[in-house]
């Protein structure tokens, strides 16, 4: 069944928050997403009304979530497929920024100090969207180069399950659930396979980019809105550890942590365990070719957690 379905609350958390809607595998959904500070494709704040909120706390309202779908039949043990079908962005403006305390050039996050120095200085920047060319296009009167163009290349930057154990995790960050990956990776044409930590899976997405670069390093991407179809598939009796994704090219294992060394070996073992378990490859063998052609892509280094990629190109596959 496809679902055409309009957003009425977002929620800032990761977790088994009351779902939004129940849905079977093999369906499919098409829905908007607001931006990182919860701007629609009109430019217009979601009220605070439609969003996550509690007496006995304060949310960090960043990167507002659709969701939670519950998923029939999604049990612990299984692995959720979501297919990126499509992602249409449907505004002509993006913004980024440079801010206090968040990105890679502080030591500082979420209200941990560890400087004595003053915060960054916050710098706004608004990009145009050329949607019909695929252009972003940024002014900089500061610069030599007054006008610089670049390529889109839209992805989703938080999407995931909820955590296991009963955790409930922000939505800026990442973990073994997915969450905030800001990966490049996460784009229109790709599956995700996430593990079922809970009963129904409850998928949770926003955030997208209409571009960024490796690291997201200064902490903010090309924050916009979109149009995004998914389709939701349950593998049952499939065990991962990992959020793992497959396009035309390559199967990928994301892996999330800090420090960064970690966030790399973790997504690099899981390979090797997918490589061995479902392709045939004796362990070593495995990590001889995969440290001869295996690439790996740097989502984020600025959030809780880091995001390393790693790639393994299907044309070694047997």
């Amino acid at each position: 069944m496809k679902y055409e379905f309009t957003p009425s609350k977002y929620f800032f958390t990761f977790g088994p928050n009351p779902p939004v809607l129940e849905i079977s595998s093999g369906d499919t959904v098409v829905t908007t997403t607001v931006d990182a500070r919860g701007f629609d494709s009109f430019g217009t704040l979601v009220p605070e009304e439609k969003t996550q909120r509690s007496k006995n706390t304060i949310f960090r309202n960043r990167n507002p979530l659709v969701g939670p779908f519950f998923i029939r039949g999604a049990d612990i043990g299984d692995t959720l497929a979501v297919s990126i079908e499509r992602i249409v962005l449907n505004r002509e403006t993006a913004w980024s920024r440079v801010q206090p305390n968040f990105g890679s050039f502080t030591e500082e996050e979420l209200g941990k100090k560890l400087l004595l120095n003053e915060p960054l200085e916050e710098r706004y920047f608004q990009w145009t969207l050329d949607l019909k060319n695929n252009i972003g296009i940024i002014e900089l009167p500061r610069s030599r180069k007054k006008k610089l163009e670049i390529p889109l290349h839209p992805f989703i930057g938080s999407i995931g399950v909820a955590p296991r154990f009963g955790r409930i995790e922000t939505s800026l960050t990442p973990g073994e659930y997915g969450g905030n990956m800001d990966s490049p990776e996460t784009k229109e044409g790709t599956t995700m396979y996430f593990p079922v930590f809970v009963k129904g899976a409850y998928l949770s997405f926003g955030d997208v980019h209409a571009a960024q670069g490796d690291g997201e390093i200064c902490g903010v991407a090309l924050e916009t809105s979109a149009e995004v179809t998914l389709r939701i598939n349950v593998v049952k009796g499939k065990i991962i550890d990992w959020p793992r994704l497959e396009d035309k090219e390559y199967i990928m294992v994301a892996g999330n942590s800090k420090p960064l060394m970690e966030a790399f070996k973790i997504a690099h073992v899981e390979l090797i365990d997918w490589l061995v378990s479902e392709y045939g490859f004796e362990k070593w063998e495995a990590l001889q070719i995969l440290s001869q052609v295996g690439t790996c892509r740097v989502g984020n280094v600025v959030d809780p957690k880091y995001n390393v990629v790693a790639k393994f190109p299907k044309k070694y596959l047997p």
